[in-house]
């Protein structure tokens, strides 16, 4: 799951993108409402945390035009503006939820994953091939029905090849994901974290495979 937080306070949003990405989500900032619009053209996001002082473009505009483009992409507000017409004009320009400063990181993190789970119900939320499961929201994988701990790492490297399930994803992608949810990532660290993986999900019939060496591939065990 990525986020992209606009927020023009540093030490806010740094304690924010900590935060989330601790729960395991990949995490994008922006400091201005400029940007923010940039990146919502350019790159797709599953939640948008979206402050509305912010500087060049101010976040109902950036709303407005994420809703003219018919985006569909959850929007938290998080504003220091506590009036109740304040709140109702925020969800009724197309914001999700709103989110009154100061707040705890524990409200903002179960925002967080009910705004996901609402936005994924459009889609599957249960990821399914033979007898391996995925949680697309809580980040939960099981085999046969039970959960199977993996490492923040496996996540998202799990997350990568099921995205292109039965196609080929290179290692230099699985590195950029890595990278992109805060990781130390390189060569070694992917091949220890497919080998892993291969023994977690043993017996689900799935596999990684890595196809003439050309990168990794999530796929159904051959019969």
């Amino acid at each position: 799951m990525r986020i992209l937080i606009t927020e023009d306070d540093g030490a806010l949003a740094t304690a924010l993108q900590f935060s989330l990405q601790q729960a395991g989500y990949a995490v994008d900032c922006v400091g201005n409402g400029a940007v923010a619009d940039q990146a919502l053209k350019d790159d797709a996001f599953d939640l948008l945390i979206l402050d509305l002082g912010l500087p060049k473009l101010d976040g109902f505009e950036v709303l407005r035009r994420l809703r003219r483009r018919n985006s569909a992409v959850p929007v938290l507000i998080l504003s220091g503006r506590e009036r109740p017409d304040e709140r109702v004009q925020g969800l009724d320009r197309g914001a999700d939820d709103y989110l009154v400063k100061p707040f705890s990181l524990d409200e903002l993190r179960a925002r967080v994953r009910a705004l996901l789970r609402r936005g994924h119900g459009r889609g599957a939320l249960q990821l399914t091939h033979a007898d391996f499961g995925y949680d697309t929201v809580e980040r939960i994988a099981s085999v046969r029905g039970r959960p199977i701990e993996l490492s923040m790492q496996e996540t998202s490297v799990l997350e990568a090849l099921l995205n292109r399930f039965g196609r080929i994803v290179s290692k230099q992608q699985l590195v950029e994901q890595l990278r992109a949810d805060d990781s130390d990532a390189g060569d070694r660290a992917i091949e220890a974290c497919v080998q892993r993986l291969r023994k977690k999900i043993g017996g689900a019939g799935v596999t990684v495979r890595t196809p003439n060496g050309r990168g990794y591939m999530l796929d159904y065990l051959e019969q």
